[in-house]
């Protein structure tokens, strides 16, 4: 063998051993679509009150959330969603956690208090409206959203999702700029 083609194959496996598997392999329970699509334009509020949209975050991956403080599995996973954005939240990446409660923007301060959430931003929907424009069957849901808005898989019930094989998925999405 000579030597540019050890070196070729030796970038290669350096390569591969770098790239985690899990990356191009969706965790269990994530459907993956196979070509991105339109999200339905849904609208919602800020901690202040303030309306926001699914465009405010254009040009970063986004793991929205939609989950209920009433809803037992959201309330157990949400601490995992709070780890996965003090992981990856940045300039290319956002956990969008998108609360429907109806008693409002208090309700999820004082359970965001309760069980020491501290890296995720309040987003809320009173009306529920964004869970049935988004076609949730059921809370919690996810759905992952390419740089584009568009989006490329969801997970219907509770994850973990700061698990290391779901970190390795959600950084591969970041990287496929």
């Amino acid at each position: 063998m000579t030597a540019s083609k050890l070196a070729v194959a030796l970038s290669a496996m350096l390569l591969t051993a770098w790239l985690p598997a899990a990356a191009t392999e969706a965790p269990q329970n994530f459907a993956v679509l196979d070509v991105p699509a339109a999200v339905p334009e849904i609208s919602f509020a800020d901690a202040a009150g303030q309306p926001k949209t699914l465009a405010d975050y254009r040009g970063k991956v986004v793991l929205l959330n939609v989950w209920a403080t009433w809803c037992a599995p959201c309330r157990k996973e949400m601490p995992t969603l709070d780890r996965l954005q003090a992981k990856l939240g940045g300039p290319d990446f956002e956990v969008v956690a998108l609360s429907m409660d109806r008693k409002g923007p208090d309700a999820v301060k004082k359970f965001f208090a309760e069980i020491g959430i501290q890296h995720l931003a309040l987003s809320i929907d009173t009306s529920a409206k964004a869970m049935f424009a988004l076609g949730a069957v059921g809370l919690p849901m996810t759905l992952l959203i390419d740089r584009d808005g568009k989006e490329i898989g969801r997970l219907i019930g509770p994850a973990e999702w700061d698990a290391p094989e779901m970190i390795d998925f959600i950084r591969g999405r970041i990287a496929a700029k």
